[in-house]
């Protein structure tokens, strides 16, 4: 994935925080989808337009992980974002 990517959520997805965690509806297909603390954090950055680098580097600063690791699990929960439906890559 690029990191210069902007990951955007179209208007028939709607997330609510339930605790740590983040619950995604598609009102188009009316399925949930939900995200753990880290995912949650991931999704709250991409919802204020951060582009997947500045995500990757603000999560740097948040949590104890290795950049090349962060990267991966960023790019594996964008791939499986994308594929639902639930963000648009641009």
């Amino acid at each position: 994935m690029d990191a210069d990517k902007k990951i955007t959520i179209p208007d028939h997805v709607m997330s609510r925080q339930v605790g740590d965690e983040t619950v995604i509806l598609d009102l188009a297909s009316g399925t949930y989808f939900g995200l753990d603390p880290v995912g949650a954090r991931i999704w709250q950055l991409f919802g204020d337009g951060h582009q997947v680098d500045a995500v990757v580097t603000t999560l740097l600063g948040e949590f104890d992980v290795q950049e090349t690791q962060l990267r991966q699990d960023v790019s594996a929960l964008v791939s499986e974002l994308v594929t639902r439906g639930l963000v648009v890559s641009r």
